[in-house]
């Protein structure tokens, strides 16, 4: 007789299964915690078959990198090609949200996956469309960067809340002018809503696109 167990037979190990996992485990503890031996745990196998889909965890990493960049939803090419890159650079940002550990994976792959060239392609090809040339394509997308992806290195690191009171962090401050005073100045006048407050990454994030992307239509234009 068989038991209830052993009539349901094991979801059979499959590459795009075990890249799933890979990502849930990051999603759930950071990109950190990643190693075989977690993963064939949370797949509740042994570490050594996963190397029947994956010869190492580079390999893993490429794969994660591209899975994720498979889930932006690509943009059609618009005569407004201002508003479709936006559009299509805000869908990536989108993603790398919901995947925070992403952009430090997907900076570190020098071979890009399917999902990869395809999203690359949709990119260049909304350039090329809106009538940019090769050359100034090229140059676009050295300046767009990893903006492409929807994600970008930060000047300004928010440290969150430091837990200080507001007696405190005034003395500081004070402190600190007397030293850096264009520092000070700046830092305590961030605000994207009339009071004081850390940044916006969402409203810095498309205000230096759209600033990027002002800048080509120019030379769009004059070219």
């Amino acid at each position: 007789m068989q038991t209830a167990a052993s009539a349901q037979p094991r979801t059979p190990l499959s590459k795009e299964r075990v890249l799933r996992a890979a990502i849930d485990l990051a999603d759930q503890s950071g990109i950190e915690s990643l190693s075989m031996r977690k993963l064939g745990h949370a797949l509740g196998v042994e570490a050594m078959s996963l190397y029947n889909h994956a010869r190492n965890k580079d390999e893993i990493l490429d794969g994660i990198a591209d899975m994720v960049v498979g889930e932006i939803e690509l943009i059609l090419p618009d005569p407004d090609w201002k508003t479709a890159l936006h559009a299509q650079v805000m869908a990536a940002r989108s993603v790398l949200l919901r995947h925070p550990w992403a952009p430090k994976v997907i900076e570190s792959r020098k071979n890009p996956g399917p999902a990869t060239m395809r999203y690359m392609e949709s990119v260049i090809g909304m350039l090329r469309s809106a009538g940019f040339s090769v050359d100034l394509t090229h140059h676009a997308m050295h300046v767009l960067g990893s903006r492409i992806f929807g994600f970008n290195q930060e000047l300004y690191d928010d440290p969150g809340d430091s837990g200080m009171t507001p007696d405190v962090a005034a003395v500081m401050a004070q402190e600190m002018a007397a030293t850096y005073p264009y520092i000070t100045e700046l830092t305590l006048s961030i605000s994207h809503d009339g009071g004081l407050g850390g940044c916006d990454d969402d409203f810095e994030f498309a205000f230096g696109l759209d600033l990027i992307l002002d800048g080509l239509e120019a030379l769009r234009l004059a070219a």
